[in-house]
């Protein structure tokens, strides 16, 4: 063979031996179309390729082109659906490279070839490493490469799903040579089918599930542990009546019946069929049996793999709530996601707690490590938590116990969680940490952010080192605002810093939909997805539900944070936009100066932010009612500045403006309040 004559391939090609391309053939128009790694295998640039066949010419020798146009034509006469040959070019340097091809052959409704689509791949370092190579060599090397290539993609497989995604995915058959493949599994004294793959393979979904015995060549094999290699399926059909029928429908002219062994036991049958086969050589069958060999090893340890992946589903299951409560005036969804690695399970958990007087406690947290103490650690934790919060404990106290309990507890394990009390008929928030991420909060107009809440130490070290402090944070959950809280593995990516991830929930949140189940789901797809699966995930989302009134009384409420420069200007957009909404342009400066003054006052005189309410009113006479609530008890007073003053006019001038106004206590803090009336409409 003129190949021979090549000279061997030297270091400086060593670069194109990695290198594999795609190539798509036509061949009604007669065009082979290749990518540009496709190009590269064959040594040419873009230029020098017209799109025929014939352009390799200058490549592929006349007796290698042959030997192409050969295996290509004997696996269309054969009716197979795949095709795969090595062959030899010459590479613009005269340096000589084994290449393989392999191929899907596309069949119109008539069975009529018409197109070939696959890849195409240096394939030198596992062919030769000599001047020439003789076939027996050749095809000794080809039973190697494909042991190794099924061990690898085998390797890589943890459970079942995996192990029958790489023998049924687009490398699957061409792998085994086949035109067909059928796995089974033993599983409760039956055959199950868990894989089928190929053409006209779906004929024996009604063998899914078949009793363990004679019948059937492919429980026969696993009763016998010995294969069975066929080249007269009509031979076979006469031995397994049962079989006939299907055997018509396949449309197969062999098949090996492979046994799967693993520890001297059957765990299944891998079957493949072929058709236009008439024999099959030594070398075949060896082939074969090593594949199954492999094969049976993989899904030993799947099965382990997917056994005790459901032990420590369950495990994880038990420890976490069961029912989330429901409530009239919020809503609640909450997400779990493990990073299964067997046996491993994580020590993330949430909760929610019904207080009284129409509280609800909310936490999120995460046990230190991944296993089954770390899990059991996390339900103790979660019940004692769970426990101290319905005392009516406040939440600063409530962590202060949970870190002393984890201390107490025979274990090293530290524990991160945030803790949160919300009354859901003010929106009063009280919020603690214990080294752990702070809520995130969404605002009615859509605005997303982090707010600053104090923090203690993880709940068990705090104890060992006596500092058991968890200093409380007092936020503000206006109608129809939503909180979340979550364990760091959703803003978590390998080798990127936490910030990143932080950002990339915000974002997701703002575009997210406002229904807190929606909200969930969104974040799963759009997170969960991309950070992978490597730590566990736990999710809490709470939706106050909105207030907006009545179309005869319509209200809206916004919340102005304090260490917000843009809040101010923000509240008198959305005040004037709202009067305009009902129809009350010309109480629009009215309203706007009276909301500026009580927000100032609030923000330069207490330690928090702002609930801004604005509503009509329509009885007796439809007017409209401004509120500013704040966390202040101090309730404000009437001043007679002199004229020099550059404060304290704040009442005097909503006393101009507004038609009364007065002052309310609410909670731990007072709500102020003016009327607003159109004109005529007063006495």
């Amino acid at each position: 063979m003129a190949g021979r004559e090549l000279p061997l391939i030297g270091p400086g090609e060593r670069l194109a031996l990695n290198r594999m391309g795609s190539f798509d053939w036509d061949l009604h128009a007669g065009t082979l179309q290749f990518d540009e790694a496709g190009l590269a295998v064959f040594d040419l640039r873009p230029d020098e390729y017209s799109g025929r066949p014939e352009s390799l010419g200058s490549r592929i020798p006349p007796e290698e082109g042959s030997r192409l146009d050969a295996a290509l034509a004997q696996a269309v006469r054969d009716g197979r659906s795949s095709f795969g040959v090595y062959f030899q070019l010459r590479r613009r340097n005269g340096i000589r490279q084994w290449t393989h091809a392999r191929g899907r052959i596309l069949r119109d409704e008539q069975a009529a070839p018409y197109r070939v689509v696959g890849i195409v791949r240096n394939a030198t370092t596992e062919l030769t490493e000599f001047a020439t190579v003789s076939p027996i060599e050749a095809g000794r090397r080809r039973i190697t490469s494909m042991v190794q290539s099924t061990t690898d993609a085998l390797s890589r497989a943890a459970t079942v799903e995996d192990v029958t995604a790489v023998l049924t995915g687009d490398d699957g058959l061409e792998r085994f040579g086949a035109d067909g493949l059928a796995l089974g599994l033993v599983a409760g004294g039956a055959l199950e089918l868990v894989a089928l793959a190929g053409d006209s393979m779906h004929v024996l979904d009604e063998l899914r599930r078949h009793r363990l015995d004679d019948s059937l060549p492919l429980t026969n094999v696993v009763l016998t542990q010995q294969p069975r290699f066929t080249t007269s399926m009509g031979d076979l059909s006469e031995e397994f009546p049962r079989l006939r029928p299907y055997v018509r429908r396949m449309g197969v002219d062999a098949a090996a019946f492979l046994p799967l062994i693993a520890q001297a036991r059957s765990i299944g049958c891998l079957a493949l069929f072929y058709r236009g086969r008439t024999h099959f050589s030594s070398e075949d069958r060896n082939l074969g049996l090593g594949l199954a060999a492999i094969v049976a090893q993989s899904l030993q340890r799947a099965v382990l793999f997917d056994q005790e992946r459901e032990f420590a589903a369950t495990l994880q299951s038990a420890m976490l709530p069961r029912r989330i409560p429901e409530f009239a005036d919020a809503e609640i969804a909450v997400r779990y996601h493990s990073a299964w690695s067997g046996r491993e399970v994580g020590g993330d958990w949430y909760d929610v707690v019904a207080l009284p007087r129409g509280r609800v406690g909310v936490v999120v947290g995460d046990v230190q490590g991944h296993d089954t103490h770390a899990s059991a650690i996390m339900g103790q934790l979660r019940i004692a938590l769970r426990a101290y919060a319905g005392e009516g404990h406040a939440p600063g106290t409530v962590l202060a116990r949970a870190s002393r309990f984890l201390a107490e507890l025979d274990t090293d394990r530290f524990a991160t969680c945030t803790y949160a009390q919300i009354d859901l008929a003010s929106g009063a928030i009280r919020a603690v940490r214990a080294g752990h991420l702070g809520p995130l909060i969404r605002h009615t107009d859509g605005r997303v952010g982090w707010p600053n809440v104090r923090g203690g130490l993880p709940l068990g070290l705090g104890s060992q080192f006596g500092l058991e402090e968890y200093p409380e944070t007092r936020l503000d959950l206006v109608p129809g605002e939503t909180l979340l809280l979550c364990t760091d593995g959703l803003v978590e990516e390998p080798g990127t810093d936490i910030g990143v991830g932080m950002d990339a929930l915000a974002d997701a949140v703002r575009r997210g939909p406002a229904e807190a189940e929606r909200l969930a789901d969104h974040l799963a797809t759009s997170l969960w997805e991309r950070w992978g699966t490597s730590d566990d995930v736990a999710l809490l989302v709470l939706r106050r539900a909105p207030d907006p009134g009545t179309p005869q009384a319509p209200r809206i409420h916004q919340y102005v944070h304090q260490a917000d420069p843009e809040g101010l200007a923000e509240a008198r957009a959305v005040l004037r936009g709202a009067l305009e909404a009902w129809g009350l342009e010309e109480l629009v400066d009215d309203v706007e100066l009276a909301a500026g003054e009580l927000l100032v006052n609030v923000l330069l005189h207490t330690e928090g932010g702002a609930v801004l309410t604005l509503e009509v009113l329509p009885e007796p006479v439809r007017r409209i009612r401004l509120w500013v609530k704040d966390r202040s008890s101090v309730w404000p007073r009437r001043r007679t500045p002199g004229e020099a003053a550059t404060s304290g006019r704040g009442l005097m001038m909503i006393d101009a403006v507004s038609a009364r106004w007065g002052v309310e206590p609410r909670g731990d803090g007072k709500a102020v309040w003016c009327d607003f009336e159109p004109p005529g409409t007063g006495p």
